[in-house]
């Protein structure tokens, strides 16, 4: 470890925590009131795009998913109360919980089983729309269900989505991808699942796997789709399409917070907890709650203690300017969604203002909240989702937070939502496995 990096073990606890393979808690003392609101980088504007554009789609994807059909084409999840899941939280790691505890169910999204089915379908859609424009064979006051038509299946067809993935946003992007008709290349990580790789092969997509990690997997796709004037690189480091779609979900979650008569305000405090890898997901989502509810919700990060890029990133400053391998830590974890040693080059520098904190969490715990999450809810989620209980098992951390923002008198109001990242398109026999790791 170089000098620069040894003054911030140092000088910063959670990132010598973090160097030691700690579980820690980072609080943002970068964080600003309001800070949604002077962010520049991106804009209110495109989320609004992003959700007419969402909307303009919907009878396409109504009409090639089947399972679109109950809500009209558009892609959303169940937000559920899990009051069982708190009571085994505060029971078995004296969490202290108080006011009421949801799941955002993105485990359970349709079409491609997880939280990237919002960012990565959003960003082939929108390729899509834009080439279709360009061509001149569809405008936007057109009923979007024509993109099934054969004509513009063959016209797709011409054309190289690629994307580099751990997992799930290679699924979200080789299925809607293959779907519109467009060749698919998904450069794999070996910390990808087999059965990933397995069920994106069957519906038509190229998956090209590498021995070395994420972001080497990333930096060949981009590569290779850069050599090809027809391909279209999906990039995850970089991508504000990607980002843009995510943001959606603030809106979404509005109304479904509405629908069920739970209020957000000064006096109801949100709290909001989402497992990151490279940060583009939990990012794209943060900024479009803290859109809706300002300085009235408070955003975790939570990442496994072998791949807290974002940690890393943030609490030095240095961002994408570093990994975690410079600390010395291997990159490898059984969350194999959240194992990226690089964050975002975009995303830690937009969010930063806004962001709360963020808590890591060890392997074998995920597994021992997996199974506390189906005993008491009878809900599956993959084992890097359950990383979204992570700052809620942080008593201390989380009571000191709230004291230190004047919100101890009010936690009997608030709300907690963890963010179910993946878990509906996980095998049963992979299913089984998991259930019995770590017993």
């Amino acid at each position: 470890m170089n000098a620069q990096l040894q003054t911030f073990c140092d000088t910063i606890p959670a990132v010598a925590d973090a160097a030691a393979l700690k579980e820690t808690f980072w609080l943002n003392d970068k964080k600003l009131p309001e800070a949604q609101q002077n962010i520049t980088e991106v804009s209110p504007t495109q989320i609004r795009d992003a959700s007419q554009r969402l909307k303009r789609f919907a009878p396409y994807l109504k009409k090639v998913f089947p399972e679109l059909e109950a809500t009209d084409g558009i892609i959303e999840s169940e937000l559920r109360s899990i009051p069982a899941m708190a009571e085994f939280l505060n029971k078995n790691y004296d969490a202290g919980i108080r006011g009421r505890l949801m799941l955002k169910m993105d485990c359970d999204l349709p079409v491609s089983g997880s939280v990237k089915a919002r960012g990565g379908i959003y960003e082939v859609l929108k390729h899509a729309e834009d080439l279709a424009l360009e061509s001149g064979m569809l405008k936007e006051t057109d009923d979007y269900s024509v993109l099934a038509e054969p004509k513009f299946v063959k016209f797709f067809g011409k054309h190289t989505v690629q994307v580099g993935s751990t997992g799930n946003l290679g699924m979200s992007i080789g299925i809607m991808s293959a779907k519109l008709g467009f060749r698919v290349i998904v450069h794999m990580s070996a910390d990808a699942k087999q059965w990933k790789k397995d069920l994106l092969r069957s519906r038509g997509v190229e998956v090209i796997e590498y021995a070395d990690d994420y972001c080497a997997a990333v930096e060949q796709g981009r590569k290779n789709s850069d050599a090809d004037p027809m391909s279209y690189f999906v990039d995850d480091e970089n991508s504000q399409n990607l980002f843009m779609g995510y943001s959606v979900a603030g809106e979404r979650l509005q109304a479904q917070l509405e629908a069920q008569n739970i209020p957000v305000d000064a006096e109801h405090p949100l709290f909001v907890y989402i497992p990151c890898g490279i940060g583009g997901a939990p990012g794209g989502v943060t900024y479009g709650i803290k859109q809706i509810y300002g300085d009235n919700v408070h955003c975790f990060f939570t990442e496994p203690t072998h791949a807290c890029c974002m940690m890393l990133g943030m609490a030095t400053g240095l961002h994408d300017g570093v990994s975690v391998k410079d600390f010395g830590i291997d990159g490898r974890t059984d969350a194999d969604g959240l194992a990226v040693g690089r964050p975002s080059a975009f995303v830690g520098r937009v969010i930063q203002p806004m962001l709360s904190g963020i808590a890591t969490i060890q392997d074998h715990k995920l597994y021992d909240l997996m199974r506390g999450l189906l005993d008491a809810e009878q809900i599956f989620i993959e084992p890097s989702s359950c990383a979204a209980f992570a700052a809620l098992i942080r008593r201390e951390d989380m009571e000191n937070y709230v004291a230190a923002h004047g919100l101890s008198d009010k936690m009997d109001n608030a709300t907690h939502i963890a963010w179910a990242t993946g878990g509906r398109m996980v095998p049963q026999e992979t299913r089984e496995v998991y259930i019995k790791t770590g017993l």
